[in-house]
């Protein structure tokens, strides 16, 4: 069981940090959507799920000088979720390399039953287990994959599950099916 979570929380890191392949720094950062995303900003984002949730949740602090502290008199809702200007985008990578190790550790060394407190939940986040969180944590991983699939895509035409393997169908003419979606919704209005 825990090999197969720790199976599907890589692919989700994995997917996630691809992303990031080959473009500047203005792309890596720029926003994307009404509420900012952006893909740093995802990776930032989800180094601070992986270090909460499989880390202080359960009494295994994880800190990095660019890991955004909740608790700070300074930190602004959000800031997890975007790039400051002089945060240099490998120290990003190396928060999220690093609360990954983390994660990965503390998943290896409790047993799933081991019970932790996630004090956002309020009540329901008392003597939540391991196993728990390591499911929050790859759905939270894995939904901000796919905003970061869609971001990259909006920025290069990018798309893909990973590396060498798009997930996608051979041979389809993307602005030509691009059209008759968009056809068919007139069509419906």
């Amino acid at each position: 069981m825990k090999a197969e979570l720790q199976g599907y929380l890589d692919r989700a890191r994995d997917a996630l940090i691809w992303k990031l392949d080959g473009l500047g720094e203005y792309d890596l950062r720029r926003p994307l959507t009404p509420t900012g995303t952006n893909l740093l900003g995802l990776v930032k984002h989800c180094a601070m799920v992986d270090s909460g949730y499989l880390g202080g949740c359960l009494g295994r602090p994880f800190s990095h000088p660019f890991l955004p502290d909740p608790e700070s008199p300074d930190y602004v809702a959000g800031d997890d979720l975007w790039v400051q200007a002089h945060e240099p985008t490998a120290a990003i990578v190396d928060l999220f390399a690093q609360s990954r190790v983390h994660a990965t550790a503390t998943l290896a060394q409790l047993p799933l039953d081991a019970t932790g407190t996630v004090p956002w939940w309020g009540d329901r986040g008392r003597s939540v287990t391991l196993h728990r969180l390591a499911m929050h944590t790859f759905f939270d991983l894995d939904r901000h994959a796919g905003h970061a699939d869609i971001i990259r895509e909006l920025i290069d035409g990018a798309a893909g599950l990973q590396a060498g393997n798009s997930n996608l169908p051979d041979g389809v003419d993307w602005p030509a099916h691009q059209a008759k979606i968009e056809a068919a919704a007139r069509a419906a209005e």
